[in-house]
């Protein structure tokens, strides 16, 4: 950023140059006079512009030009990209509004006036956290509230707030955290999801707030604190989305929608500073990507993009240095001077070169207004009410710190019986107060100077309407059209697909992998009988299994269907091509419709294991819908899969005869007998759709016969198809624009109810908290520290691998940490502060680290990463827990094993005392969002590292971002105690103030790079820190913050460094340098010659023995699993509704030989299990690993212990849901009720619980994300279903596949041991639909023509005496049926056995996956 942006620049001191001591003040002079319109100055103007844009331009503009005849030396500044030019925000803002005008182009120029603004939201009482059983009283309950909804409890947010913001004004909005600054946020910027009432009048330019949301809802908008976008696109392509459907229809003359979506986007990056990004991703917690304040800088170019007139900003500088913060808040001010937006801004801990950028000022105090006016007049507002001046105090943390009890101070002679204290009071001073008149009477003449002079508000509607695309209907609040935005997501989409290059690779070789298998296993189909019935198995799978996309599904087509041997020919095979994919879309579009419409996985889990059970019963293949049930028969006729099933198998039939043959003979010449091998007078073809005599069966009479399908409904029955895609298709829209599940939920705090334990301790902390905030009582932190060890590191250098090459992410960085001192870390956005702290922290798993760290003089070992605490900058933590256990868990794990857990129980309560969060000690965590609040997660993240009691080291990573001025103070303060008891520390820190930065003993100041600019002791004062630059030419003034002056120096910021050598050089040039190294040498020589007195246990890995660490970790998962009601409930309704289904369907089956039929599908449906489990269980795993990872940095607990405690923790659910499952399958069904077959098929199904459950984990443990291994899972079951023997029979498999798979499937030990044990002995008797009639010959009985057929194939005659129209039933008994198969009674507890090797072969897996499987890269 140029000159003309910044108004603070480090003075320059050079023989050569002319000494300019007042540069600062001027500059400061200037921009005060900028902004210096306040309240009554501002009543006087009748235009609805609050800033004099013409003056403020004037004077940025002389300033810029006075600026340049400053000799900044130029020169190569390290800060900058290589061929990077300086911009200027302000030229290029003045030049885009002239060309603007130029053109026509109308404004938007929205003021916002509010009155008694009151919020109401979820509360009133303490919210219990949801258990196991509430999800059994919410389902029941569910019919209720839906038909009788009861009131929620509620809570006031913010009561009967007043105030105007002009347009070309920003309002910067103060409060402690929980105050109500983010809900006045997000309800100012018409975003009101999530409240249960807002009421009073908000007006933007005199439209209310309901014509405002319903036509102009992208002209008002809110920016939250947490930045969330899609990991694995790039910033570019992040900013390219939001341009392309914000792009307006009408541009500067001559310029293209590509041009202006360049041109925006070079802007963005330049005035941020990240141009240097564009093409790095832009990552999160898991994946890598830039840095933190990197990040937030793109979210904050996602909203610039966005231009809307109002924008809402919730602490939008948290992870940013104090110079780009800087930075930010003065583009800012441009953007608003220069186009008359509006903004409302709540910062935590601006300095005062940010304070200064703002108009007014709104102090929130628990919901209450309590100051709203000019920004330069609040600090003399309150000292005149009553309290001390704090002068070391930045302005907006003296008028939060008034708000707090604990942190105010009151004038000599006054205090709180005579000074407004409380909010309600704080509020009545306010509204007594000539600022409260002064803000009335100017909204009062701006609301009525909107509404008679409607200019402002139709050049606003104007220029909405000039700015949509075409297409765009008038009232609508979008900028593009639908086409557009589903052009601009499919783009998104495809990016995302090509950019995951394992996820389309395993998902095209997973294709591949079940083309193959399918294709091989019905090869090349005879057209005769015994081809009827594999053709369809091979069809109806493909129309319902194959969820891919249509270059994929083509690949697999074209595989499966010419191995398959199907019909010959282009019209069929596209046909066959065309219905297939049309199936897909249409299913496609039918789960997204379940997923819109319900509120979490789980929910749609429930439902879509409901449905898609229908769908494969009732699809037409395994009943045909002329022998289903007729109370269910309706099922049939609403299921897409029916018709892309029936089309398929009518494209086929069609187009083939089939020929009877082998055993569809009846009798035929089997084993040598003597009967004809084709059709004769005397025999039967068995076959569906055969007539007497004749060996041909057309395909169309087979499957008109044995399904009812008809060809001439093919196109019909794709035209259904059609309707159905169009149809789910028409849902989902109207559903995702109606159904905002989460989208604006409001975050709620729950807790865990109190046993007697907590009980007694939640009541001991209230009672010290009040001891404690009076000053009554102190932390003992004496002997904290047992061993007292140098931790030096020495020319570390830090490579990582990039396209094309690698980069160097560290260079030569020397240094070392005292015991007993607190170390600063800083540099700008991206400077390598983080990647330090990794490679120091030995936390690393990608690149080339080389260099050499060593504590007390010695390599680092084993115990290294056990005995240091980090806390990261993203606040990770299991979810499940409440913030005692998590402090209990990290203290039962890391602390030394001799310390007992009576002592560990009271050191946690000590450390929630500390960071003040005694009322929420027992607060479930959450995730962010949906539990702890930021600065509440920031702090827990600081309290589990200091549970542990770390003995070496201390790194912090950001500890005060998110966090007010007060709690940074607080957080640092504790930190330099901890030091005084002889930790050392290391810390990241950003925006500090200079009472905060003080708190410190050294610092270590980096430049983009990983260089280092500076390295040892601050000094009083910062007095050493500012004598080394004064040094070499950059005098600090004496009123500035020196935390803020260093980084402008070194130009960390969009500024110029001082001077034209790099500030790395000069450093490795200094004595300081020099003598850094000779310390470090030092200490590690006085170190060696130390005896810290170690025992052995202090050396090892982890702090506590295996079986310890695996009684604790199993302790906590299987609370985690009972905290988890969705997903255990889940997992229970789906063993429910299938089972229940099934058993409907298949209600009490008889003993006719479709009876038989129909038991071996009851029991195929069994194999259904794993399907279920996995899409369940699989997410859960990679969830808890993720913790683990976090867990596993600081040597917790052994990834054997992480995966046994899983599959341990899995096993009370899998008991029950095993229970559930066979009760309702098995003997509404009909089965054996002879207790020894219902043990033994009871005990196999709960053998099959265990084995889906462990092969979910197993597959999860192989896989780096959920996408992943959901690649996985068709696959497997696939396998597992086409092979276990009942899909298609072993004697008609080939050869390959019998010889192995069948014998290694899984599912073949669970098919043939509960076949066996149901049909072992049943008495089979055929229906008269059944029999296959045929004549003897002349003078032959039934028995003297087919005996021996019957006594070589099993089976009976219907009278064997007679003489015409014999009667042959293929099954005498169940073993008929399965002896064929290859199946054994004798066998089934030797399958037994052999299923149960296999749950120890997964679980066996998933601990090597667990142990050597690290997917977390860094």
């Amino acid at each position: 950023m140029s000159e003309g942006v910044i108004s603070r620049t480090p003075t320059v001191v050079d023989g050569g140059d002319i000494p300019l001591p007042v540069v600062s003040s001027q500059m400061e002079q200037l921009e005060n006079e900028k902004l210096s319109v306040e309240g009554d100055e501002k009543l006087k103007e009748n235009s609805a512009s609050g800033v004099n844009v013409a003056r403020a331009e004037e004077q940025f503009a002389e300033l810029r030009r006075e600026l340049s005849r400053v000799s900044t030396r130029k020169g190569t500044d390290p800060e900058k990209q290589d061929g990077e030019e300086e911009f200027d925000l302000l030229e290029y803002m003045r030049e885009t509004s002239k060309l603007q005008d130029e053109a026509g182009l109308k404004h938007k120029h929205v003021g916002v006036a509010w009155t008694d603004l009151s919020v109401h939201g979820h509360g009133g009482k303490k919210i219990r956290l949801r258990t196991y059983p509430d999800a059994f009283k919410d389902f029941v309950m569910s019919p209720i509230r839906l038909l009788a909804p009861s009131k929620p409890d509620t809570k006031p947010i913010l009561h009967n707030f007043h105030g105007l913001a002009k347009p070309g004004e920003m309002v910067l909005v103060l409060g402690r955290p929980g105050s109500g600054c983010s809900t006045f946020l997000k309800v100012i910027a018409n975003q009101r999801e999530g409240f249960l009432g807002v009421g009073g009048d908000v007006e933007y330019a005199g439209i209310g707030a309901d014509v405002m949301k319903k036509r102009f809802a992208g002209e008002t908008l809110y920016n939250q604190e947490d930045d969330v976008h899609i990991a694995t696109l790039t910033v570019a392509q992040t900013l390219d989305f939001a341009l392309s459907t914000k792009t307006p229809g009408k541009r500067l003359p001559g310029q293209s929608s590509v041009a202006f979506r360049k041109t925006v986007a070079d802007t963005l990056l330049k005035m941020l500073n990240i141009p240097h990004t564009a093409q790095t991703l832009v990552g999160d917690a898991f994946v890598r990507g830039v840095s933190g304040g990197e990040r937030k800088r793109v979210s904050i170019a996602e909203q610039f993009a966005a231009s809307a007139c109002v924008s809402s900003w919730d602490n939008s500088t948290r992870g940013l240095d104090a110079s780009t913060a800087l930075d930010y808040a003065k583009s800012l001010r441009i953007l608003t001077d220069v186009f008359q937006m509006t903004n409302f801004v709540s910062l935590y801990q601006a300095g005062e070169g940010i304070y200064e950028q703002f108009d007014k000022v709104l102090v929130i105090d628990s919901g209450r207004q309590v100051y709203f006016g000019p920004a330069k007049k609040a600090r003399k507002y309150l000292l005149e009410m009553g309290f001390r001046d704090l002068p070391r105090q930045t302005t907006a943390d003296y008028l939060t710190g008034c708000t707090d009890p604990n942190e105010r101070q009151f004038a000599d002679g006054r205090d709180e019986t005579n000074v407004p204290s409380t909010p309600e009071q704080l509020e009545q001073a306010f509204r007594a107060s000539k600022f409260y008149q002064v803000m009335a009477d100017e909204r009062e003449q701006y609301t009525k100077l909107v509404k008679e002079d409607l200019r402002h508000q139709e050049e606003f509607r104007t220029a909405v309407l000039e700015s949509k695309r075409k297409g765009v209907p008038k009232k609508s609040p979008y900028t593009s059209s639908f086409l557009t935005q589903v052009l601009a997501l499919t783009k998104r989409q495809l990016i995302l697909k090509r950019q995951d290059h394992f996820g389309l690779t395993t998902s095209f070789g997973t294709a591949i992998a079940v083309a193959i298998i399918i294709g091989t296993v019905y090869f090349k189909q005879p057209e005769t009988a015994s081809g009827a019935f594999t053709r369809a198995v091979c069809l109806q799978g493909m129309a319902a299994d194959i969820p891919f996309t249509a270059s994929q599904i083509m690949l697999f087509s074209i595989i499966i269907y010419f191995l398959a041997g199907l019909a010959l020919s282009a019209g069929a095979f596209f046909t066959f091509f065309l219905i297939i994919y049309t199936t897909f879309l249409a299913m496609s579009a039918f789960f997204r419709s379940i997923g819109v419409v319900c509120q979490n996985y789980d929910v749609a889990s429930r439902l879509a294991s409901v449905l898609v059970m229908l769908m494969l019963l009732y699809g037409g293949y395994l009943i045909p819908h002329f022998a289903m049930q007729d109370w269910l028969g309706w099922i049939y006729w609403l299921n897409p899969i029916n018709y892309g099933f029936s089309a398929l198998m009518e494209n086929e039939f069609s187009r083939v005869n089939l020929l009877c043959d082998g055993t569809f003979i009846t009798p035929s010449p089997i084993a040598g007998l003597d009967y004809p091998a084709t059709l004769g007078p005397n025999q039967v073809c068995t076959l569906q759709g055969s007539s007497p005599g004749n060996p041909i069966v057309p395909g169309v009479d087979y499957i008109r016969a044995a399904f009812g399908y008809r060809p001439d409904e093919l196109w019909r029955n794709f035209g259904i198809l059609c309707l159905f895609y169009i149809a789910f298709q028409a849902l989902q829209c109207f559903l995702i624009e109606r159904v905002k599940h989460g989208a604006h939920a409001a975050a709620i705090t729950v807790f865990a109810d109190e046993n007697a334990d907590t009980k007694v301790r939640n009541a001991r902390l209230q009672v010290r908290k009040i001891a404690f905030r009076k000053g009554e009582a102190k932390q003992d932190l004496e002997d904290l520290i047992k061993t007292k060890k140098p931790f030096t590191w020495s020319d570390l250098n830090y490579t990582v691998p990039v396209p094309g090459g690698t980069r160097q992410l560290l260079n030569g960085v020397y240094g070392y940490v005292k015991p007993g001192t607190l170390t600063a870390l800083m540099g700008s956005s991206g400077a390598g502060k983080t990647t330090l702290l990794d490679v120091l922290a030995n936390r690393k798993s990608i690149g080339v680290v080389t260099g050499e760290l060593r504590v007390a003089g010695r390599p680092i070992d084993k115990a290294f990463q056990r005995g240091t605490a980090y806390c990261e900058q993203q606040d990770r933590h299991e979810w499940t827990s409440t913030v005692r256990e998590a402090l209990r868990f990290s203290a039962y794990l890391r602390q030394p094993r001799e310390i007992s857990k009576a002592e560990k129980d009271d050191y946690v309560e000590e450390i929630i005392q500390l960071l003040e969060m005694e009322d929420l000690a027992d607060a479930q965590v959450g995730m962010p969002g949906a539990g702890l609040g930021v600065e509440a997660r920031k702090r827990l993240t600081i309290a589990v590292e200091l549970a542990a009691k770390p003995q070496l080291l201390l790194f912090l990573d950001e500890p005060t971002s998110g966090l007010d001025g007060q709690s940074a103070y607080n957080i640092v303060r504790f930190l330099r105690k901890l030091a005084a008891a002889g930790q050392a520390i290391l810390c990241t820190i950003h925006q500090p103030n200079a009472l905060l930065f003080e708190n410190f003993d050294r610092l270590l100041l980096l430049q983009r790079g990983g260089n280092i600019v500076y390295f040892g002791d601050i000094g009083k004062d910062s007095h050493h820190l500012t004598s080394y630059f004064a040094r070499y030419g950059a005098v600090c003034p004496g009123n500035a913050n020196p935390a803020e002056f260093m980084l402008d120096a070194i130009g960390a910021g969009s500024q110029k460094q001082v001077g034209d050598k790099d500030w790395a050089d000069i450093y490795r040039e200094s004595p300081e340098f020099e003598e850094n190294k000779r310390e470090i040498i030092r200490l590690n020589e006085e170190a060696l010659a130390t005896d810290y007195g170690e025992s052995e246990d202090d050396a090892g890995e982890y702090a506590q023995p295996f079986l310890y660490q695996l009684s604790v970790v199993t302790h906590r998962t299987l609370i985690s699993f009972w905290r988890m009601p969705d997903y255990l409930f889940t997992r229970l309704f789906s063993h429910c509704s299938v089972p229940v289904l099934t058993g409907l369907t298949f209600l009490m089956l008889g003993n006719a030989v479709q009876d038989v039929q129909y038991r071996v599908f009851v029991i195929f449906v069994c194999t259904i299990l794993p399907a279920l489990i996995l899409a369940q269980t699989e997410p859960a795993y990679i969830a808890a690993r993720m913790t683990f990872q976090r867990e596993d940095s600081s040597k917790m607990y052994s990834s054997v212990v992480f995966a046994l405690s899983q599959i341990i923790s899995e096993t009370p659910n899998s008991l029950i849901c095993g229970v559930v499952f066979f009760l309702l399958i098995y003997y509404p069904a009909g089965f054996s009720t002879e207790t020894s077959r219902a043990g033994y098929t009871f005990f196999l199904l709960l053998i099959t619980e265990f084995y889906s459950v462990t092969l979910a984990q197993a597959v999860a443990a192989f896989s780096p994300s959920v996408l992943v291994a959901a690649l996985f899972n068709p696959l497997i079951m696939i396998y597992s279903g086409t092979f276990c023997g009942v899909a298609i029979p072993p004697p008609n498999m080939p050869h390959f596949w019998r010889s192995w798979s069948l014998p290694l499937n899984p599912f073949t030990r669970l098919i043939s041991g509960m076949t066996v044990t149901e049909l072992h002995g049943l008495v089979v008797r055929c229906a008269e639909s059944e029999w296959a009639v045929f004549q003897p010959p002349n003078g032959s009985t039934c028995q003297s023509w087919s005996g021996a057929f019957v006594d070589a194939m099993g089976g009976y005659l219907r009278d064997p005496s007679a003489t015409s129209d014999c009667g042959y039933c293929k099954y005498t008994m169940g073993d008929d049926f399965y002896v064929p198969l290859g199946f054994s009674f004798d066998d089934r507890w030797r399958d037994l056995g052999i299923f149960i090797c296999y749950v120890v072969f997964n679980c066996l897996l998933t601990i090597v996956a667990a142990r050597f499987l690290k997917f977390s890269s860094r």
